[in-house]
C-alpha cells in the first residue's frame, strides 16, 4: 500500500504546475527568481519530517516525525546534524503534522492529521523547550471535521489550512486562539488550489505567508494585520518527492524538508 501511495505522490508531484493558480488566482510567474538547493540530510531518527520551527540559536530548527512517531522534537542544524532531543511531556503523537513558534519561545505542535476522517477532536500542544513544560489546546470543527496538515502562529492566533483531499480543491483557512481550552472553529476564508497543502509558515516580518504542497509553493501577502487569501503573491514549482515541512530562514528564503530525509534551501534571487 505504501508503494502505491508513493507512486501516486510521485506522479502528482511531477505533473504539478502553477498554471492553474496563475489563471484562477492571479499568482505572479516568478519561477526564475527562486533557486532550490539541497543542503543537508536529516538524521536517521527523523524518519518522516513533517514540521519545522526556528530554534533559539540562528541556523537551528526543530522538527518532528509524522503519525505514530514518538512525542519528541528534534533540534537540527542546516546540514541535518542532530543537536538535541526533547520529549514533550503529557503528549501523544496521534498524527503530528506541523510545527510553529511564537515570539515568547513557545513551540506549537499540530496533532490534527485526519487522513482517515475518523477524528472529531484535535489537539495542539504548546511546548516550551527551555523549561520543558507543555499545555494542550483542543479544538473541533463547526460542521464536518476535515484533514489539516498546515498551520502557523501570528499575533496571538493560530492559522490552520485544510489539505483538500480528493475532488475538493478548496483549501479552507481556520483561525484559532492560541490559548488553552476547548475551541470550535469555522472557516474564515477559502481558495481554489489544485494541490494538497502539507505545511505552512509566515515570514519573520509577518508580511508573507507560504503554503507548501506536493510539487509547489504558494506565497501570499498579508493584508495588514489580517491573514487571508486576498493578496496572492507568487507560485513556484518545488518537485522534491514528499515535501511536508516548510519554514522561513529570513523574510524571503525558505527551508523545506521531505519525508525521504532531504533538507532544501529555497533562495530568492
Amino acid at each position: 500500500m505504501n508503494k502505491l501511495i508513493y507512486l501516486w505522490l510521485a506522479v502528482k508531484t511531477v505533473f504539478c504546475t502553477c498554471q492553474p493558480d496563475h489563471r484562477t488566482n492571479d499568482f505572479k510567474k516568478v519561477k526564475a527568481h527562486y533557486k532550490n538547493s539541497k543542503i543537508g540530510k536529516l538524521p536517521a531518527v527523523v524518519s518522516e519530517s513533517s514540521g519545522l520551527a526556528n530554534g533559539a540559536k540562528p541556523g537551528t530548527f526543530w522538527t518532528h516525525n509524522d503519525s505514530g512517531g514518538k512525542p519528541e522534537l528534534y533540534l537540527i542544524d542546516l546540514n541535518g546534524k542532530l543537536l538535541d532531543t526533547k520529549a514533550v511531556p503529557n503528549a501523544k503523537n496521534t498524527d503530528w503534522e506541523d510545527l510553529t513558534q511564537d515570539d515568547k519561545g513557545n513551540l506549537y505542535i499540530g496533532d490534527f492529521g485526519n487522513n482517515t476522517s475518523n477524528r472529531n477532536a484535535f489537539d495542539i500542544y504548546r511546548f516550551n523547550p527551555a523549561d520543558n513544560t507543555s499545555e494542550r489546546i483542543t479544538f473541533r470543527y463547526r460542521g464536518a471535521p476535515t484533514d489539516c496538515e498546515a498551520f502557523f502562529y501570528h499575533q496571538g492566533s493560530l492559522y490552520l489550512f485544510s489539505k483538500n483531499w480528493g475532488k475538493n480543491k478548496w483549501v479552507k483557512m481556520y483561525r484559532l486562539p492560541a490559548t488553552t481550552g476547548d475551541h470550535t472553529v469555522a472557516a474564515s476564508d477559502s481558495i481554489l488550489i489544485d494541490a494538497q497543502v502539507t505545511s505552512a509558515a509566515i515570514s519573520p516580518n509577518g508580511k508573507t505567508f507560504a503554503l507548501l504542497t506536493y510539487g509547489k509553493v504558494l506565497l501570499f501577502e498579508t493584508a495588514g494585520d489580517n491573514i487571508d487569501f486576498s493578496k496572492p503573491k507568487s507560485c513556484f514549482r518545488f518537485s522534491r518527492k514528499q515535501t511536508e515541512a516548510i519554514g522561513f530562514l529570513n523574510n524571503t528564503d525558505m527551508l523545506i524538508t521531505n519525508e525521504q530525509g532531504g533538507i532544501y534551501r529555497t533562495t530568492f534571487r
